[in-house]
Parts: C-alpha cells; structure tokens; sequence
C-alpha cells in the first residue's frame, strides 16, 4: 500500500483531502484514490472561506502529531479538497507520528 507522504531529507509533504463543515476536528485514517494516490483523510469543523479550514487543518495535524503549527506549510490545494503540506522535521520520526494518527 502507498502512503500519503513523501520524506526528504530535512521535511515531509503529506498528501490530505479535507472535509471543510465536517462536525468536528478529526483525521479518520487514510484513503486511496481513484488513481491509485494516498491521501490522509481529515475533517474540520469550520467553513471553508478566507482560509479557516486551511488553518484548522494545519492545528489539526500539529496537535495530532505533537509538533508546533509553525512546522507545517501549506504547498498546494489552498482551494481544494486535495492538499499537500510540507512538515518541517526529521523525517522518520515524523512518519511513525504520522502512522499512530492514520490507524484512527
């Protein structure tokens, strides 16, 4: 199985897809795309206008992880569903974070 995220040497880029108004704060595991892509699968409880959702699902992933928000960037998708974030880190030590929180 492929996985939402990509190592470097000094940083990830995670794969999301975001439900913005989605009752509550939550990452509900991960998800294969109709092309084969992996995306973690997060849900904010804000709408989607002037980048609400955007930073919530940036709060959403550091406190998940244990990382403070100044970590993760938004790369791509700032208007879409699909995203990608860039987390600054030691890579494996992000991926075992990443994989507690995706077995949700």
């Amino acid at each position: 199985m492929s996985t939402p995220w990509q190592a470097s040497s000094d940083h990830l880029r995670l794969s999301v897809r975001l439900t913005p108004n989605g009752g509550r704060d939550a990452i509900d595991g991960m998800e294969t795309g109709s092309e084969g892509e992996c995306y973690l699968k997060a849900r904010v409880s804000v709408a989607p206008e002037k980048g609400k959702a955007n930073k919530a699902l940036i709060a959403l992933i550091a406190k998940s992880i244990g990382i403070p928000k100044s970590a993760l960037s938004l790369v791509s998708g700032e208007t879409a569903r699909k995203k990608i974030l860039r987390i600054e880190g030691e890579p494996e030590d992000l991926i075992e974070r990443l994989k507690a929180i995706a077995k949700n």
